[in-house]
């Protein structure tokens, strides 16, 4: 592991980014140019006495997940990503599949999407970011330990994930989440990730294994979702699903037709639901 070039590496990064590249405010006029130290960990969703000490060479070794969440964080290209690992002493992750690293147009487009919830997400269903609406919406999930950031995994092994349905929706949401992972484990049959998952579903759920047995499968697209907030009550939102070249990524968004109920309740949300967002204090895991 080479400290002084990965804490160079790390403060050029940081250096050439302002606020609103990466979706946050600028706030009071700044003495030097690019992101504080502070910004950076809470988009790595890691502590600032953490990045700091990395910063000034006398961390400990990242982990991968860690170098993920900077190399989103600083919205690096694939080779730089690929820089950030072999400084840490680590092979950067393999090409080709779903990669879990976004690319920083895709998360230029995802922080200037203000007032519409919107994440980036594997086809398998992990969760690789999301803007302060989502977050809003749904809960922040960088904030959980890894295996918990798959939306597939949580909904079928934890039930305080189906919280956020009305119940009579559940089904429904079952069913499609099982059509969309055997279209996509159909597709890559040669890639481990997906086979990985269903093998885990199906000794795990119940439920899962069911609906595995009916063979639906289905391509996630446009849908209407309904959602269940603690702050502004029932949302009904239109939900569209772009696809990224290769068809790994999807950017999903989330919009409320013009002039109904749910239109103010996410009007509204933008307003208070924002206001319960701190940053994480924890490093991740």
């Amino acid at each position: 592991m080479n400290r002084a070039e990965l804490a160079d590496f790390l403060r050029r990064g940081r250096a050439r980014l302002d606020p609103s590249d990466v979706g946050l405010a600028a706030g009071p006029r700044r003495r030097t140019p690019g992101l504080r130290r502070e910004e950076v960990a809470q988009l790595a969703g890691m502590s600032a006495d953490y990045y700091t000490r990395m910063e000034q060479s006398r961390g400990p070794r990242p982990s991968r997940q860690i170098l993920t969440a900077l190399a989103r964080a600083l919205r690096l290209t694939d080779d730089e990503r690929d820089h950030l690992f072999h400084l840490a002493g680590e092979e950067p992750p393999r090409r080709g599949g779903a990669s879990t690293h976004v690319n920083p147009g895709l998360l230029l487009v995802l922080d200037r999407l203000h007032d519409t919830p919107a994440m980036v997400s594997t086809d398998c269903g992990e969760v690789l970011a999301q803007n302060a609406m989502s977050r809003a919406l749904s809960g922040d999930v960088s904030a959980r330990p890894p295996r918990d950031r798959n939306m597939l995994r949580r909904f079928f092994l934890d039930p305080a994930a189906r919280d956020l349905f009305p119940p009579e929706d559940v089904p429904a949401h079952a069913r499609s989440h099982v059509a969309s992972l055997r279209a996509v484990a159909a597709s890559r049959p040669d890639d481990p990730e997906p086979a990985t998952l269903v093998a885990e579903l199906l000794a795990s759920s119940e439920e899962f294994a069911r609906l595995w047995d009916d063979h639906e499968v289905a391509v996630r697209r446009q849908s209407t979702k309904r959602f269940r907030h603690p702050l502004v009550g029932l949302l009904e939102l239109d939900c569209e699903i772009l696809l990224t070249e290769t068809g790994h990524h999807h950017l999903i968004l989330h919009t409320a037709r013009p002039g109904t109920e749910s239109y103010e309740r996410l009007q509204l949300l933008r307003v208070v639901g924002l206001q319960d967002l701190t940053p994480s204090e924890a490093e991740t895991p």
